[in-house]
């Protein structure tokens, strides 16, 4: 830039945008809990306690923050309304809520009797578990909210009590022959039985006569005790008597009807599983998914949907904790676990052991949801109200460790991670205390690298994304916060947030005559329950000569930005600034109660 040019500068220059966030990976966090052996969170760890490794790689911690569960604090008493049209400042310090648990009942695996159980135990366990400084709603796998985020637990028990079982287009009781997600899998996708194909024609009579392959069999001996079939003659090509073949083409229908519902109730999960996701994403503080459910079987096709939500989840630090609400499970011997009861020692027999199977691969889908995302399985137990208890807790110490990954790759891959304590502490905890032996980690266990390089604009912006939606407050920057409003309407006010910042922690960078440095001021509206409503992106160009910037060193700089919004109401206010030129940040939390 010619010197010409740099003397037409305008010394303060400042563009105001709204703003919209998506959910992106920079920074990487690691939340990690560190227990001792009775099961007590430890709260007295340092940065240079910990070790990070990234695909077997040692990593440089670069942020370190303690998160504690502090007592509930009391809601904050509304102010005197204002009078007039006067605005009327408010003191209140609110912060946002710390803990968000979106509860996803699975109604649709979920049988009558274990659904009846879900409600009982969520009753109770919603008694005791809410607190002030928490949110919780309730979400159902085919697609209803019953309660969105709230700490009203009188809403969240009318949304347990509206819990109703899915009803599809199988009845276990009533279709004949049934034939269960599993054994349809079995059947029609996995193509295991007689050298890999699904009831070849040419080997029907094996199928039906040789009992080579039990649960194929099974299945036929269940078709052929549906009804009776009087039709005389056979099949000059198979050799199969016409009623055979009639068996055979309904247990054909019934696999391929069992494989389409089952594979459509399992995409409801997987979807809903998204779809709270995305939500939780824009939400500050801990972000916790706890899937009720008794598990579902994923078929080869829906994989690659399973590791996208891990990657979703992961990128968005939603941690998923599962529990089996089946409780201490036993199978019913001669009956399936869904009450079908089987007609033929065969399918007695070899039918239940395909369901024991069945109910395996379902647990082993709940534990996956819950290992790659750093949750908690919760499972062969029929304390289920202590189950969501310990889902839903958040722990009273919280770790939270940063690292910007060493010569990262922009491919896409999936890193895993590993979190550990030094050797020399483990043997100071132990000289320490005898309970301090035996500690458990329980830590995020990877992520998704990006798949192209971010730019320096692009990094920033991020990081300020990140730090407009955790509750973490950093004082980098001196910065006061004001909050005021005035009442427009009975329905509506007008929202000023006013801040002052001090000039003197900044670091400018001079060029001929002048200090430049740009800042970043983002505004964060929230509502009590923590849900984003907007916010307002303010960029300062300061081009400052030396006499304008001893004097805003004396003076500081005042930012001002207003909202309208609904009124009565309380709002949280988020407010984060970022420092170009000395990569310095600061996030402030304030709040307001409109009468």
């Amino acid at each position: 830039m010619c010197e010409s040019s740099a003397q037409d500068q305008p010394e303060i220059a400042s563009q105001e945008t709204p703003i919209t966030f998506s959910s992106r990976v920079n920074l990487i966090s690691v939340p990690v809990v560190v227990r001792d052996r009775e099961g007590r969170a430890v709260g007295n760890l340092r940065k240079e306690d910990f070790q990070v490794f990234d695909k077997g790689k040692l990593q440089i911690i670069t942020r370190f923050s303690v998160e504690k569960t502090e007592a509930p604090a009391g809601e904050p008493a509304a102010p005197d309304a204002p009078r007039g049209n006067a605005p009327t400042p408010i003191a209140t310090q609110s912060s946002l809520p710390e803990n968000y648990v979106a509860y996803l009942v699975d109604d649709v695996h979920l049988q009558r009797g274990d659904l009846l159980n879900t409600k009982q135990a969520m009753h109770r366990h919603l008694d005791v578990s809410l607190e002030p400084t928490s949110r919780a709603a309730i979400f159902t796998t085919s697609g209803v909210t019953l309660a969105d985020f709230t700490v009203d637990r009188a809403k969240l028990h009318d949304a347990v009590n509206r819990l109703q079982p899915y009803t599809s287009g199988i009845d276990p009781q009533q279709d004949c022959p049934y034939i269960s997600h599993y054994v349809a899998d079995l059947l029609v996708n996995q193509k295991m039985y007689l050298d890999g194909r699904l009831f070849p024609d040419a080997q029907l009579d094996q199928i039906v006569n040789s009992g080579a392959e039990p649960v194929l069999t099974a299945a036929f001996q269940e078709a052929k005790a549906c009804e009776k079939c009087s039709s005389q003659g056979k099949d000059n090509l198979t050799g199969l008597s016409i009623c055979e073949e009639e068996y055979l083409t309904k247990l054909r229908e019934a696999a391929r009807l069992a494989l389409t519902y089952g594979d459509h109730e399992t995409s409801l999960g997987l979807g809903a599983l998204r779809d709270i996701i995305r939500k939780l994403s824009i939400m500050p503080g801990n972000r916790n998914l706890l899937l009720v459910s008794p598990g579902f079987l994923l078929t080869g096709d829906h994989r690659a949907n399973e590791y996208d939500l891990f990657e979703r989840a992961i990128k968005a630090n939603v941690v998923i904790n599962t529990i089996d609400m089946r409780g201490l499970f036993t199978m019913v011997p001669g009956g399936a676990i869904d009450g079908q009861r089987y007609s033929s020692p065969n399918g007695a027999t070899f039918l239940d052991q395909a369901n024991q199977a069945a109910a395996t691969q379902a647990d082993d889908v709940l534990a996956e949801l819950a290992y790659s995302t750093g949750g908690t399985f919760f499972h062969n137990d029929n304390d289920l109200k202590g189950g969501l208890n310990l889902l839903a807790a958040r722990p009273e110490y919280v770790y939270v460790l940063g690292f910007s990954p060493q010569e990262l790759k922009y491919d896409g891959a999936y890193h895993s991670l590993k979190v550990s304590l030094k050797v020399a502490l483990n043997v100071a905890l132990k000289v320490a205390s005898k309970n301090s032996a035996g500690l458990t980690i329980q830590a995020r266990r990877g992520y998704w690298a990006p798949k192209h390089a971010v730019d320096g604009d692009e990094a920033a912006k991020e990081e300020i994304q990140e730090t407009v939606f955790s509750r973490e407050e950093i004082h980098e920057i001196p910065v006061d916060l004001e909050t005021e409003f005035f009442k427009t309407g009975d329905f509506q006010a007008e929202l000023t947030v006013s801040a002052h910042l001090n000039v003197q922690a900044l670091r400018f960078r001079k060029a001929n005559d002048r200090n430049n440095d740009t800042l970043t001021v983002v505004t964060g509206l929230f509502d009590a329950n923590g849900n984003y409503i907007s916010g307002i992106e303010r960029r300062v160009n300061m081009h400052l000569r030396d006499q304008t910037l001893a004097t805003l060193e004396s003076t500081g700089i005042n930012m001002q930005e207003n909202f309208k919004v609904a009124a009565p109401g309380r709002y949280v206010i988020r407010l984060v600034v970022r420092d170009a030129e000395g990569h310095t940040t600061t996030a402030k939390n304030g709040g307001v109660e409109i009468p």
